[in-house]
């Protein structure tokens, strides 16, 4: 199975991060314009709402300015006062001019009525608003209205200030086209000369009609919510949720978007959401809610006032964008996926040449092929692995320096520079089997120093070290180059003599060795002499081990400074002196024996002559 090169690999590479980097650049681009747009509608409805509210407010104004202007008309008050609404009166008819003028000049007021006190709030001039037009209600057709929250409670403001009533559907009898819609009542008061309150203006407004006048210049796609200061829906896209409390099942702009409730609360003036970043508030919707008070400061009114525009409106321009993102995200992928090929070939042209040298890495025919006159980062690349090559043969060069140093360091004394225990063993061992081979003798001196403790404790250890390089020095001076002499540890010294002259040069080097370190020393000041004890085993008469003529020498060398210091013997001293000990321990036992004998005899001749 052929694998794939790094050429391949390298473009699939290559051609994969292009893709990936204009696809993600595609995508963000697509979500940051998504999110953009709808942030840009979502200011723009909220903006939209609050004209909306500010218009509607406006309008609401301008008919209690209206109301105000028609109480303070002349004859308004003596009308209110004088007249029960029956027979000819010149005032109340130019006052009738006056309010049918009012009426064909705003489509949207449903009702203008002056209502005297007396009477129990009797309608003194009405006019209605019917499918052919207006309507003036006079003779016995006008109603009692003091009873109605609008009249008793506008009839005790004083002159000036507006009544607002909440905004409700409209069920009074025989009001022709008023009845049955929503209706918004304005009130003032009129009064005389005096300022006691004579009647009341009122004036009756068509919502519904309002906000299509107001919201005529709003987007089609636009939907207008409008809510009572509890909730009930008064305007929505779908009319059976409007109205509810009307029919006995409210239905609240608060339950169907709960992020209206801070509005409702009047911790908030305005909310936005949108169905992008909270679809469950939202779904498929951008929303914009403001808390808008109407009628001035009189019942504390206010509406809760909303639009909403289609998400899928709002992100139609994204949606184009982002089937133009997709055409140009395969145009530059197609041309990554080339880009990457040919930018990998040039690539790893070099790189080739560069693992034929690294394969090859201390051929210098191989070196020959390196691109090292290319200036740009391939030619670096080259040069440098052309001077790692020579610092790696300078680096090993130099480890296989350091390898001979550690196996010197672990087979020789740190401070004398001598063979340690370890390699002198080795030595040894070697040296039987090669005096085996040639039927050879050996020699192997064990020196302990005798007076070495008392330096170190009376001048220190830092003096005692440099006794111990002094004797090393002075143990090399005194044996031949083919003799081997190692440090054991402390004060104890070890060495091998082989060849020819062993059993003649043993006693004799072992002498010298104790007269050259006899000889007084002179270190930092002070006067010393050492002295050493040695002792002497010899292969093959003491033993065939190296363990064993280590340990028969160590012996001879204890039985040497037993018998007083700066003495050597050899093992087989050591062992005649046991034999002669031994012959001795016997003939002293057999002559107690004999005299025991002796004794015994002397007594039985005794024993008869007594």
């Amino acid at each position: 199975m052929i694998r794939p090169g790094l050429t391949f690999k390298l473009s699939v590479l290559l051609a994969c991060i292009g893709v990936l980097a204009s696809g993600a650049t595609g995508y963000y681009a697509y979500r940051a314009n998504r999110t953009m747009l709808v942030n840009q509608a979502g200011h723009s409805l909220l903006t939209s709402t609050e004209l909306l509210g500010q218009r509607f407010a406006a309008s609401i104004d301008d008919v209690g300015a209206d109301a105000l202007v028609l109480a303070t008309m002349p004859f308004s008050a003596s009308v209110a006062q004088t007249d029960d609404g029956h027979g000819a009166n010149p005032a109340r008819e130019w006052l009738a001019q006056v309010y049918s003028s009012f009426m064909v000049h705003h489509p949207e007021y449903l009702q203008i009525r002056l209502i005297t006190r007396q009477h129990y709030g009797l309608e003194l001039i009405r006019f209605d608003r019917d499918v052919d037009g207006l309507v003036r209600v006079e003779g016995q057709k006008l109603q009692e209205k003091g009873q109605f929250a609008y009249v008793f409670e506008t009839l005790a403001f004083a002159p000036g200030r507006i009544y607002t009533s909440p905004i409700l559907v409209n069920h009074e009898y025989g009001t022709h086209g008023a009845e049955g819609k929503p209706t918004l009542r304005l009130g003032t008061p009129v009064g005389d000369a005096n300022g006691t309150v004579v009647g009341v203006v009122v004036i009756d407004i068509d919502l519904a009609g309002m906000l299509k006048r107001l919201q005529s210049d709003l987007p089609s796609d636009y939907q207008v919510y409008l809510a009572n200061e509890w909730g009930d829906f008064l305007v929505h896209p779908d009319v059976s949720k409007t109205f509810g409390f009307d029919r006995g099942r409210r239905v609240l702009m608060q339950d169907s978007f709960s992020v209206t409730k801070p509005l409702f609360e009047q911790t908030q003036s305005e909310v936005l959401v949108n169905g992008l970043a909270d679809p469950r508030q939202a779904a498929g919707q951008v929303l914009a809610f403001v808390r808008r008070p109407f009628g001035g400061s009189e019942g504390n009114r206010y509406m809760v006032l909303g639009l909403a525009k289609p998400l899928d409106d709002v992100l139609s321009g994204a949606n184009l964008l982002g089937n133009r993102i997709i055409r140009m995200v395969l145009v530059f992928s197609g041309l990554a996926v080339l880009l990457a090929i040919l930018f990998a070939r040039a690539l790893t042209k070099p790189l080739h040449l560069l693992a034929y040298a690294a394969t090859h890495l201390f051929a210098e025919h191989a070196m020959n092929t390196l691109p090292l006159k290319r200036t740009d980062e391939i030619g670096v690349l080259a040069r440098c692995f052309d001077r790692l090559r020579r610092e790696i043969k300078a680096q090993m060069d130099a480890l296989h320096a350091k390898q001979r140093e550690l196996v010197h360091l672990a087979t020789h004394d740190v401070l004398t520079g001598l063979p340690n225990r370890m390699l002198f063993m080795q030595k040894l061992e070697s040296a039987i089997e090669e005096a085996a081979r040639r039927d050879e003798r050996l020699a192997v001196l064990f020196v302990d120093l005798d007076r070495f403790k008392q330096i170190n404790d009376q001048f220190g250890h830092a003096v005692g070290d440099k006794v111990l390089v002094a004797v090393a020095r002075r143990l090399k001076q005194v044996l031949c180059a083919a003799d081997v002499v190692a440090r054991l540890g402390g004060d104890e010294f070890i060495v091998l003599i082989a060849g020819a002259r062993v059993s003649e040069a043993a006693p004799g080097i072992a002498s010298r060795i104790m007269d050259v370190l006899n000889e007084t020393l002179l270190m930092d000041g002070h006067s010393m002499t050492v002295g050493a004890s040695i002792g002497i085993s010899q292969f093959p008469d003491d033993s065939g081990t190296a363990e064993e003529l280590l340990h028969n020498a160590d012996a001879a060398m204890y039985a040497a400074k037993s018998g007083g210091r700066c003495a050597y013997l050899s093992y087989q001293e050591v062992l005649e002196a046991r034999r002669r000990e031994q012959a001795e321990e016997l003939e002293r036992a057999a002559f107690a024996g004999a005299r025991a004998g002796e004794g015994a005899t002397e007594g039985r001749e005794a024993e008869p002559t007594a």
